[in-house]
C-alpha cells in the first residue's frame, strides 16, 4: 500500500491534477459525462444479457445485436476510460487508495472475460434454436454477467462514500 500511497501523492502534485481539482466545474462535469457513458454501457449490456437469457429479442441472433450495440459499448467505454482517468488525476487518494475502486476494476475485467466468450459462441443462434440444457446454461451465464455489471455499478457509487483509508 505504501507504493500506491506514494503514487497517489505524486499524482496529486502534478499540474494536471491541480488543474482539474482547482476548477470547481471540472469534477462535476467529468462525473456527469462518466454517468451518461455508464448509462449507455449498462443499458446495452443489459439488453445483450437479457437477450442471452432469452427474456427478450428471442428471434434475433446475437450477431445482429452485437453489431447493433458493440459500437455504443466500445465508444462509451472509451469515454469512461478517459473520464475515469481524469477523475483519478483530480483525486488520486480517493480512488487509488480505495479497496472498492480496485474491486470495481477487478469486476470489470471479470465481467468482460466472463461474458465475451459466451456471446461469441452464440453469434448466429436464436434462443429457441438452442437445446433446453444449453438454454439453461446460457441463461445462468447471462444473469451472472448482468449481476457482475450491476456490482460494477454499485461499487462505482460506493467509491464516493466508503473504502478509502483515513
Amino acid at each position: 500500500m505504501s507504493t500506491m500511497r506514494a503514487a497517489s501523492d505524486w499524482l496529486s502534485q502534478t499540474h494536471l491534477s491541480s488543474a482539474i481539482a482547482d476548477r470547481f466545474w471540472a469534477v462535476p462535469t467529468l462525473q456527469s459525462i462518466h454517468i451518461v457513458a455508464i448509462g449507455i454501457v449498462m443499458s446495452s449490456i443489459a439488453l445483450l444479457d437479457l437477450r442471452l437469457a432469452g427474456f427478450l429479442g428471442r428471434e434475433q441472433s446475437m450477431r445482429d445485436l452485437t453489431l447493433r450495440f458493440y459500437p455504443w459499448i466500445w465508444g462509451a467505454l472509451a469515454v469512461l476510460v478517459v473520464t475515469g482517468l481524469l477523475q483519478i488525476m483530480a483525486e488520486p487518494g480517493r480512488e487509488l487508495l480505495n479497496w472498492i475502486f480496485w474491486t470495481k476494476m477487478g469486476l470489470i475485467v471479470g465481467a468482460v472475460l466472463f461474458t465475451a466468450p459466451v456471446r461469441r459462441l452464440l453469434e448466429d443462434c436464436r434462443f429457441r434454436d438452442l437445446s433446453a440444457g444449453k438454454r439453461a446454461v446460457v441463461r445462468t451465464c447471462a444473469l451472472l454477467s448482468l449481476a457482475m455489471w450491476m456490482m460494477v455499478l454499485i461499487c462505482g457509487r460506493w467509491i464516493a462514500y466508503a473504502g478509502a483509508p483515513a
